[in-house]
Formats: structure tokens, C-alpha cells, sequence
């Protein structure tokens, strides 16, 4: 697996959504295309602003601390028919539970747990250069809802 982190939430010439994950090094970049609600919600985390209620992200993870659990890690796991996949590796005391998300929510919520996020290393060949990729110029890849 490869570690990542968050790079930016950008805007393709579509006017779609996109959240930009980079290696460590920032070197190679994966584009993954996200929904309105869920590239605000990762944008305002990035962007420091919090909202007078809890989002959706915000009780997710407020449920899983009051719960005793704790967000360990986020991989994006796969790539089928140009959607992504992602899982969700919490702990519960000595229990790992392993559940099925969508990349965007799954990145939304390891930025507000301080979870660590990684790509599959077969994954490698869906990044581009970080010199290279310009937001909505590659053939984007989609996760749809």
C-alpha cells in the first residue's frame, strides 16, 4: 500500500468535483471524481471552518469516539468501471471491523479522525505525474453515487 494524503479539492473543466490525493512525496497524484456535498464537506475541513451543527462526517465520527472506537486507516481499495472503492478499517477494543465506503466519505472522515489514507499499490497505474496533471485535462475517473 501507498500513503497518501490530501493535496486539494478542485473543480474539472466539467464542473465536477475532485479530491486529489498525492503520495508522500507528491511525485504522483490520484484524481478521484466526488459529489457536491461530500467535496464541501472535505474542502471546509481543509479549510479549518466548522459548522454550528454536525455534517454528516462530524457525526460519524463523533458516533465512533462516543462509541469507543476509533478510526485506524482509509484504503482506496479498487477501480471497476471507473468507480472507485474504499474501506473503512476501525477498531473497537480488541475487534477490527472492515466496512465498505466511498472514497469521498471515507477521506472526509479520516481528515477529521487524524486517520491515515492509502491507495492499493495496484492503483499506481491511475496516477499521474504531479508536474503533469492539470484538474479536468486527464481522462477522469468517477465514483458514482
Amino acid at each position: 500500500m501507498i500513503e497518501m494524503k490530501v493535496q486539494a479539492v478542485t473543480v474539472d473543466q466539467s464542473g465536477g468535483f475532485l479530491v486529489l490525493l498525492t503520495d508522500k512525496e507528491e511525485k504522483k497524484v490520484l484524481p478521484i471524481s466526488i459529489g457536491p456535498f461530500e467535496a464541501q464537506s472535505i474542502a471546509s475541513f481543509l479549510q479549518g471552518k466548522t459548522s454550528l451543527r454536525p455534517l454528516t462526517h462530524d457525526l460519524f465520527q463523533s458516533l465512533c469516539e462516543n462509541l469507543g472506537g476509533e478510526l485506524e486507516k482509509v484504503i482506496v481499495t479498487d477501480i471497476r468501471d471507473s468507480t472507485f472503492y474504499a474501506e473503512l478499517h476501525l477498531r473497537h477494543h480488541d475487534q477490527l471491523i472492515v466496512v465498505d465506503s466511498r472514497p469521498s466519505d471515507a477521506i472526509a472522515l479520516a481528515l477529521r479522525c487524524g486517520a491515515e489514507i492509502f491507495m492499493q499499490l495496484r492503483l499506481v497505474e491511475f496516477t499521474y505525474d504531479t508536474d503533469d496533471f492539470i484538474p479536468g485535462n486527464p481522462e477522469d475517473e468517477e465514483e458514482k453515487h
